[in-house]
C-alpha cells in the first residue's frame, strides 16, 4: 500500500505544542492501523542542513498528502513577507491542493496574537477545523480524521471498531441525559470547549462518533441507551471468591450492563464493597482519614483500563474477580506491538486500541493521564504497602493487584489515633487470648476453607508457624475443627467453625 506523509509540526511556535506534537507523533507510529499507511514528519527529527529553514519547510509540505495544522495563541516570527512560518505552510498545502486537517486550541479566541486570529478565521472559511483542549482529544481528532480518508479513498477494507458505525442503530438510541452528564463533566474537568447545552449530534460529530448521521460503536458504547443490545460482549463480570481459586458455587457474582461510564462506577463499586474499609478520627484534621484495602484509584485505573483499551469484536468480556488474596481484571485484549510487558512499567507514550473511546472518559477524568496508568497503579501500591502489580497475557491482558489484610487500618492509623471496628473486635479477641490473626480466621471460617486459603487471608508463608501460632490453638480451644478429622493431612482436609466458634463471631459482631 502507498504510505502516506503526515505533516505534524508548527515551525516557528515549537514551544507552545512540543508535548502535544510529540505525543501524537508517538500514537501514530505505534497505532497498528496507522503506522500502516503514514510516515509522520517532525522538524525536530531533521538533521542539520544547508538550506534555510522556511524553505525545507515548504519542501516537506510539497513531499506530504496531508498537512496538519495545530493552531494557538501564538502566531510566530514573520519569516517571508510578514507571514509566519505557520501560516507560509497552510498556504503553501492550500495552493498545492493537499488534504488539510487543521485543529485549533481553547474555545476562546480573545488569547490570541491578532494575527493568530486572522489565521484561524482565515482557515475557518475554507474547511471544517475542528477545537481541542487536551492532547487526548487533539489524538482522537486526528485519528478519526484519518481513518475518514484511509476510507474515502478506499484505502479499508473494513475500518477500526471504535470508528464504525454501529449497525442497526440510529441516533435515537444516544442517551440526551448522559451526553448532558457529559458536557457538564468534560468542561469542569477538562475546559472541554462545547456549551451544557450543545445539541447531542453536534457534541458526537465533534467527539468524532457519528458517521453519515448514525452513530458509531464508540458513541454507543460511551451513550448508548442501552449498548449490550448492540455489543453484547460489552457487559462486565464481576464475582468475589472466599479463597484463592476460581471455585463453584460462586458466592458472589453480579453482570453489570450499560455505558461504559455507568459499567465502571459499578465494577468498581463492587470491589470496594467487598474489601476493607477503615475509617479514622478527626484528631488531626477536621476531615475522618478514609482509606481502603486497595487504593480506589488503582482499583478505578485497573478496570477503566480493561473497558477502555479491550477487543470489542471479541465474544468475551472484561471479568474481575476478587479473591482472598488477590483481585485479577482480564479483558480480552493484546498490549499494542509497539509496547512490551516491561516497557508498560517505564514512561512510554500512549497508544489507546480504541482512542474515540479513550478520549471521553480522558475528559471526564476516568482516565487520569494518558499513558502514564500502569505506573500510577504500581507507585499507588508501594506507597500502601502493598506488594507491586504484576501483569500478564493469557489470553487476554491481565492485572492482578495483591492485598494485605489490615493495611487500610494501618493507613488510618498514620493520619490519627483511630479504634475502628475492626479493631475493637480485636480488643474483644485478644481479652479472650486470641491474636489479631486467629480473630480474622474465625470470620473467614464460616464456609469451610483450605489452610493455604487461610495463611493467603493474613498473608501468613510458612505454614508450620501458622498451624502452631495460629490454627492448632484455635482447634484446642475447640473453634474451628477440621472436616475431615479422620484423616489430618488429607489434600482435602478444609476448616470450618464450631458451635462455640460461631457464639464468638457473634459476639464480636454486636460488640
Amino acid at each position: 500500500m502507498t504510505s502516506t506523509r503526515i505533516k505534524i509540526f508548527i515551525s516557528s511556535v515549537q514551544k507552545e505544542f512540543t508535548q502535544e506534537r510529540k505525543s501524537l507523533r508517538d500514537f501514530l507510529r505505534g497505532d497498528a492501523l496507522l503506522r500502516r499507511f503514514f510516515d509522520v514528519f517532525l522538524f525536530e527529527e531533521v538533521p542539520a542542513k544547508d538550506q534555510r529553514a522556511d524553505e525545507l519547510y515548504l519542501d516537506e509540505v510539497e513531499k506530504s498528502s496531508i498537512y496538519i495544522g495545530i493552531l494557538g495563541n501564538e502566531y510566530g516570527m514573520p519569516v517571508k513577507g510578514g507571514l509566519s512560518a505557520t501560516h507560509m505552510e497552510f498556504l503553501h498545502a492550500t495552493e498545492r491542493r493537499k488534504h488539510r486537517l487543521v485543529f485549533v486550541k481553547g474555545a476562546d479566541d480573545s488569547a490570541r496574537e491578532p494575527a493568530m486570529k486572522n489565521l484561524v478565521k482565515e482557515a475557518s472559511s475554507q474547511l471544517i477545523r475542528r477545537r481541542f483542549s487536551t492532547t487526548a482529544e487533539l489524538i482522537a481528532g486526528v485519528y478519526g480524521s484519518l481513518v475518514d480518508y484511509l476510507d474515502d479513498n478506499g484505502l479499508l477494507r473494513s475500518g477500526p471498531f471504535d470508528a464504525s458505525i454501529c449497525e442497526d442503530a440510529d441516533l435515537k438510541d444516544i442517551s440526551a441525559s448522559k451526553v448532558k452528564w457529559f458536557l457538564e463533566m468534560a468542561r469542569e474537568s477538562r475546559d472541554f470547549p462545547l456549551n451544557a447545552g450543545t445539541a447531542v449530534k453536534t457534541v458526537l460529530s465533534h467527539l468524532r462518533l457519528v458517521k453519515n448521521n448514525r452513530p458509531t460503536n464508540a458513541a454507543i458504547l460511551l451513550f448508548g441507551n442501552e449498548p449490550q443490545r448492540f455489543i453484547y460482549s460489552s457487559e462486565v463480570k464481576c464475582a468475589h471468591f472466599h479463597g484463592t481459586q476460581v471455585q463453584k458455587p460462586i458466592p458472589f457474582y453480579q453482570v453489570y450492563k450499560g455505558n461504559l461510564f455507568d459499567l465502571v462506577d459499578q465494577a468498581v463499586n463492587f470491589v470496594l464493597s467487598k474489601i476493607d474499609l477503615a475509617v479514622g478520627t478527626r484528631a488531626e484534621s477536621i476531615q475522618a482519614p478514609v482509606a481502603y484495602e486497595i487504593p480506589k484509584e488503582v482499583i478505578s485505573e485497573s478496570i477503566v483500563n480493561a473497558i477502555a483499551h479491550r477487543d470489542y469484536t471479541s465474544a468475551a468480556s472484561v471479568q474481575v474477580m476478587l479473591f482472598s488474596d488477590r483481585l485479577e481484571v482480564w479483558n480480552p485484549g493484546e498490549l499494542p506491538s509497539s509496547l512490551s510487558l516491561k516497557s508498560l512499567l517505564k514512561p512510554h507514550g500512549s497508544y489507546p486500541r480504541n482512542p474515540l473511546i479513550a478520549e471521553p472518559l480522558y475528559l471526564t477524568k476516568y482516565i487520569e493521564r494518558m499513558g502514564t496508568g500502569i505506573r500510577d497503579m504500581v507507585d499507588r501500591c508501594r506507597d500502601a504497602g502493598l506488594t507491586e502489580p504484576s501483569f500478564k497475557l493469557t489470553d487476554g491482558f491481565v492485572a492482578t493487584i495483591y492485598r494485605k489484610p489490615g493495611v487500610a487500618l494501618e493507613t488510618v492509623s498514620k493520619a490519627s489515633g483511630i479504634i475502628t471496628q475492626a479493631e475493637s473486635a480485636d480488643q474483644v479477641g485478644t481479652k479472650s487470648g486470641l491474636s489479631r490473626d486467629q480473630v480474622e480466621i474465625l470470620r473467614k471460617c464460616l464456609k469451610d476453607q483450605a489452610v493455604a486459603d487461610l495463611m493467603a487471608i493474613i498473608g501468613r508463608t510458612n505454614r508450620t508457624k501458622f498451624r502452631d501460632q495460629v490454627l492448632n490453638p484455635l482447634i484446642e480451644k475447640d473453634l474451628i475443627t477440621m472436616t475431615i478429622p479422620d484423616k489430618p493431612t488429607s489434600s482435602k482436609q478444609k476448616y470450618r467453625l464450631t458451635g462455640k466458634g460461631r457464639n464468638f463471631i457473634e459476639k464480636l459482631a454486636k460488640k
